[in-house]
């Protein structure tokens, strides 16, 4: 008995010592429902990362583990997950989220315990304005993604009238209250601003559009694809040419499904995560992706990759400063701020905010050819983050 004894406690110290030798990585993003397209290439391009990075991490004496969350786009859900997530103590580091209005309240759960997180795609500014330690983002804001909109359909389409949509999230509403705001003060009218959460029944807001006086120019819609590329699709039935833009909300091969190849063509949108042309080392990893997936690779996947990598990264100098040892959350976030990494989408390093200090905006128009990856890069424009308020 005595010699079973040990025989069990020295399985169970064996147990305990793997145990402590496990890192995991957690992504949060919508994996069900109308945006999980976006979602899963969160997902994605955070695993592949993980998977080329287990073999680093196994030389260091680490078990390197991607644990996905599905927060359904719901701020609810994102902010449950999120409290599952800090008490798991092996997870030292979240990529997420796709909506602003998850990531808030969802990044604030993260704070109590410094738990790292590394966002591809929120671009409301309360992201980061709130100053949390632990919440960067490698993509674009708001309040420079709007006015990239508004100012190249001013100076470029020459538009002088806009009918403006938004999806009363803190993304689509914020979004298109940056460009409504730009637009006006170059000299241009919005002659509405409308908020709506319908996803089916368009002609309500169709009828406006045809209505509205004077005639608008352009249509700008603050949203996401699940819900612009039906209101697109029913807009075009009604004969309704009017010119469309949006933001990166709309930046999915889904949107053109939804909306159909034709009713598609032409609209121009904004994103903050470029296509993988806009790349050079991009197409190599859209290889691997393709290889391991199956899948094409888009915006969202590229910038997850390199999320995840700001992250692994910083692991790795934080368990060399700690001796070899496992780091705490504290260590990790922090060693996240000094990173300065050349990664897929170009040089990333931090503000005090925790914004990248240099971002890419990226206007595009839809080819309506069927391949998302046929669409026009019509122009970049790299901003540095607005300075702290």
């Amino acid at each position: 008995m005595r010699k079973l004894g040990l025989v069990v406690a020295g399985v169970a110290a064996l147990g305990m010592a793997l145990g402590q030798n496990v890192i995991k990585i957690a992504t949060q993003s919508p994996l069900s429902g109308p945006q999980a397209a976006l979602g899963e290439q969160i997902k994605l391009g955070a695993e592949l990362a993980v998977e080329e990075a287990k073999a680093r991490f196994r030389q260091l004496g680490f078990d390197l583990q991607l644990v996905p969350y599905d927060d359904q786009a719901n701020p609810d859900v994102g902010v449950a997950n999120a409290n599952r997530i800090i008490n798991d103590p092996d997870i030292l580091g979240v990529v997420g989220h796709l909506n602003s209005g998850v990531a808030i309240p969802s990044s604030e759960v993260y704070a109590r315990v410094n738990l790292v997180m590394v966002s591809p795609a929120n671009t409301n500014p309360r992201v980061t304005d709130r100053k949390l330690p632990n919440v960067n983002r490698i993509c674009g804001r708001d309040d420079v993604q709007g006015p990239a909109g508004a100012e190249y359909a001013f100076n470029n389409l020459g538009v002088r009238t806009v009918f403006v949509i938004h999806d009363k999230t803190a993304y689509g509403q914020g979004l298109a209250e940056e460009f409504k705001k730009r637009f006006e003060a170059l000299g241009g009218r919005a002659v509405a601003f409308v908020g709506t959460e319908e996803t089916s029944n368009f002609v309500p807001i169709i009828n406006q559009i045809r209505g509205a006086r004077p005639i608008p120019q352009l249509i700008y819609f603050g949203g996401i694809y699940s819900q612009i590329g039906p209101f697109v699709k029913q807009l075009r039935e009604r004969g309704l040419t009017t010119r469309l833009m949006g933001g990166d909300g709309l930046d999915s091969s889904e949107f053109e499904r939804l909306a159909g190849s034709q009713a598609a063509k032409g609209t121009y949108y904004t994103t903050v995560a470029g296509p993988v042309s806009a790349f050079p080392k991009a197409r190599a990893l859209a290889q691997r992706f393709k290889q391991r997936f199956g899948k094409e690779i888009e915006g969202f996947g590229v910038y997850a990759y390199d999320s995840a990598n700001v992250i692994l990264t910083a692991l790795e100098n934080a368990i060399k400063a700690n001796g070899g040892r496992k780091p705490t959350r504290e260590q990790v976030a922090k060693a996240v701020r000094e990173v300065k990494l050349e990664g897929v989408t170009g040089t990333i390093e931090f503000d005090e905010k925790g914004d990248i200090k240099k971002a890419k905006y990226f206007i595009m128009q839809v080819a309506g050819t069927g391949n998302w990856a046929d669409n026009k890069l019509i122009r970049v424009v790299e901003v540095a983050a607005p300075a702290a308020r």
